[in-house]
């Protein structure tokens, strides 16, 4: 191929893709324009079969299409085998001489001699394997692999996409009933959620409206046709309005739309599917997003243009159907909410009791929702990108929050692994309930004080029945996320003066605002190419004086008469920024004196460590501050360059990291070295395993979700100081996160805390 041709070529084949309707037409599509863009006689592919380890001959543009779906091989058969098994590309010039050439009888390949295959991987899965052949015997060139290889890589997440989507449409058809479909995200709650979905969609939305059937066909056509009326006066109206200020071009324009409504166009179409059974929502998404498919993949620019009509016109009606069915919703008794991204406003509607379960299509575990997820014990999966939510209506999943994975149809035995697993949660909790009350001490009277992070006023009772003794982390941005502007001082002042109050004569550490990265205020957007090395946490402060300046004012006013407040500042990560932010807050204190005429006490302040440099630097930051906090979720992502909210990534976010455990370790030793108290507040606080080497390491105090605190304290009191510290030594030894986290494991079962170790489920095809 000529090097000028691959990118259009390439551009076609993708943007073509991207718009079939399934994962058969995906395929089709992709042999059809390969073997086309490259001039070969042959393109094929041959996909994994998931339950059986297969590659089945799956789309072909050249060999006999009889045989496709027929036919396959093991996964280490053949030249097809050996490409998928060693994960590399294949360029033979005389294929049947190569010692794992297999003929596959029937499909017609041995006529060509020349082959060319490359695997399929996604998210280091290998999906299948894309074949070029022809019958010269030739070596491909260089351009022709680069190309098929680039082809391949822009094909893997179309058909990882098609592929979850298929396996939900299949099983609507009624076939392989057998088969369970995952669908990967990322953890935002742990625990195992078991029910009925929910599917909450935004307004007008034609990418989000779930599928279903309608219950009288006969009246949903004739409301259908209601709107489609409604639709029609609005645009008469629409000509009118405007007859005098549009030349004719443009009021030929409304014409237009006027006839797409009629019964020989697309509003034909959506009739015809609803008198097939489906509700009309469902039907006008389907024949909107065809067309919309179809006009987009033109070449004529006029022509492509008009898939924006097309789309206007489909929301048009998508909001009279909406509007129309806009009464209270029915939610089942074990309701998992799902939505393509889910709001605080959106759990609010759904009766406490039955909400027991969160997917978010988009989103983080540091999104709103995760966090009031958390603090109210709902299981919840983000980012789950691949999950085709709008087919799941009404249907039964399981979601488990430990490892952010969402199971679809699963088999009699996956089913019953998780309901054991979501009874043996429900009675620890109960059995939990005893030690509120008790100490969390070791059984060599070592003392660990258990703080908890908050943000929301439900955390404060929670926070309270699970026996916390104090706040480790209070995020104060989640007040700013709950509002349309800046809250004033007097607003922050009374928030911060209920947290205090609640949980006096204990300490609340109040962190200042944290934005930026994956937490952007609606009023305060922050749009950057990487967010997370950006403009955030204290950067953002020390920029806008103002707005920490009436922080830490509200913070102190809240304080006054209590006592018990320590401010800590985030993202520190160097000593005048430190200094910095240390005279903004002295500055503050000297002019509530003065303006109040009291002798207001000024709170101790403490500083997160949560980027590399503040690792470093621990020493120096402890001489000017009264305790250090480490940070260990932000810390983990920045030591290990992973953004923890990334699904591709998420499996190299090892909090267990040898890298990380020596960075908490040299923190610890620092602060203590000046005489400073060290806590840690993240997510491996709340972690029972991690537990035990934190109290080895020497910290202080460990802060973590209330949910999690009863099981720090079972296993901290189920073990010796002495025992925790061999097992750091040991850990301390090892090279790799997967390791220690398996040693720990069996540290939990051999102290006789099993109950305690993260559920992990097998899977099963």
């Amino acid at each position: 191929m000529m090097r000028k041709n691959m990118l259009e070529s390439l551009r076609r084949i993708v943007q073509e893709v991207n718009t079939a309707g399934n994962l058969q037409a995906v395929l089709d599509v992709a042999v059809l324009r390969v073997r086309r863009a490259m001039g070969t006689e042959v393109c094929s592919v041959y996909l994994r079969e998931p339950s059986l380890g297969r590659l089945v001959f799956s789309a072909t543009q050249g060999l006999n299409k009889d045989f496709v779906g027929k036919v396959s091989m093991a996964a280490n058969e053949g030249l097809v085998g050996q490409v998928a098994g060693r994960e590399e590309p294949l360029n033979l010039e005389h294929a049947e001489a190569h010692a794992a050439f297999l003929l596959m009888p029937g499909i017609g390949e041995e006529r060509f001699s020349s082959f060319l295959g490359v695997p399929i991987i996604h998210q280091r899965q290998v999906l299948g394997v894309l074949v070029v052949q022809q019958q010269e015997r030739r070596r491909f060139n260089e351009d022709d692999e680069a190309f098929l290889v680039t082809v391949s890589a822009q094909l893997a997440g179309v058909i990882a996409h098609a592929q979850a989507t298929g396996s939900i449409v299949t099983l609507e058809a009624g076939q392989e009933k057998h088969r369970s479909a995952r669908f990967r995200g990322v953890a935002g709650a742990p625990g195992i959620a078991i029910g009925e979905t929910a599917i909450i969609t935004p307004f007008a939305d034609l990418y989000a409206v779930p599928m279903r059937r309608c219950k009288d066909i006969d009246e949903e056509r004739d409301f259908f046709r209601e709107c489609i009326e409604a639709v029609k006066e609005d645009m008469r109206a629409l000509g009118r309005k405007f007859s005098r200020r549009l030349v004719p071009q443009e009021q030929a324009l409304i014409d237009v739309y006027l006839h797409m409504l009629d019964d020989n166009a697309l509003a034909g179409e959506v009739d015809a599917r609803i008198s097939r059974g489906e509700w009309a929502q469902g039907a006008l998404s389907k024949v909107i997003i065809q067309h919309l498919r179809t006009f987009e993949t033109m070449s004529d620019e006029y022509l492509k243009e008009r898939a924006t009509d097309v789309k206007d016109l489909g929301r048009r009606i998508l909001a009279y159907l909406q509007s129309a069915n806009s009464g209270p919703k029915e939610y089942p008794a074990r309701t998992i909410l799902v939505g393509e991204e889910l709001t605080a406003s959106m759990l609010a509607e759904v009766p406490p009791e039955n909400l027991v379960g969160l997917v978010s299509i988009r989103g983080s575990s540091n999104s709103h929702v995760a966090i009031l997820a958390r603090s109210m014990g709902i299981p919840t999966v983000m980012g789950a990108v691949d999950l085709p939510f709008t087919q799941l209506e009404g249907r039964e999943i399981i979601l488990d929050g430990y490892n952010g994975h969402v199971y679809f149809n699963p088999s009699a035995e996956l089913y019953g692994r998780f309901q054991a697993i979501y009874e043996g949660e429900q009675q620890l909790s109960k059995g939990l309930e005893a030690l509120k009350d008790l100490p969390c001490i070791t059984t060599d009277d070592v003392r660990m004080p258990l703080w908890v992070n908050t943000g929301l006023q439900a955390d404060i009772a929670r926070s309270l029945d699970r026996g916390a003794e104090g706040v480790g982390l209070y995020r104060t941005e989640v007040p700013f996320l709950l509002r349309e502007r800046f809250p004033s001082e007097e607003e922050q002042r009374q928030i911060y003066r209920e947290q205090l109050q609640a949980f006096a004569p204990m300490p609340v550490t109040m962190r200042t605002l944290d934005v930026g990265g994956d937490k952007s205020l609606p009023y305060f957007p922050i749009e950057e190419d990487n967010p997370f090395l950006g403009w955030r946490g204290i950067r953002v402060t020390l920029d806008h004086p103002e707005i920490f300046l009436v922080q830490v004012r509200a913070m102190m006013k809240a304080n006054a008469g209590l006592g018990n407040l320590q401010i800590m500042l985030p993202m520190i990560s160097s000593v005048p920024e430190l200094e910095e932010a240390l005279e903004l807050i002295y500055r503050a204190h000297d002019e509530l004196i003065v303006e109040l005429g009291v002798d207001l006490e000024i709170p101790v302040v403490g500083v997160m460590v949560e980027v590399p440099a503040a690792v470093y630097q621990a020493r120096e930051f402890a001489k000017r501050v009264g305790f250090l906090s480490v940070g260990s979720n932000d810390l983990t992502q920045y030591l290990l360059a992973v953004d923890r909210n990334n699904a591709r990534v998420a499996d190299i976010y090892q909090a267990y990291h040898p890298a990380v455990l020596q960075a908490l370790q040299k923190v610890v030793d620092d602060g203590h070295a000046e005489g400073r108290k060290v806590s840690i507040c993240g997510e491996l606080a709340g972690d029972p395993a991690a537990a035990i080497l934190l109290t080895a390491m020497g910290y202080d105090v460990l802060s973590m979700n209330a949910t999690n605190l009863p099981r720090v304290k079972l296993v901290l009191r189920s073990i010796s100081s002495v025992r925790a510290r061999e097992l750091l030594r040991e850990v301390m030894t090892m090279e790799s996160a997967h390791q220690i986290q398996a040693f720990m494991e069996q540290a939990l079962i051999d102290t006789g805390v099993q109950q305690l170790v993260r559920p992990q489920v097998a899977e099963i095809a």
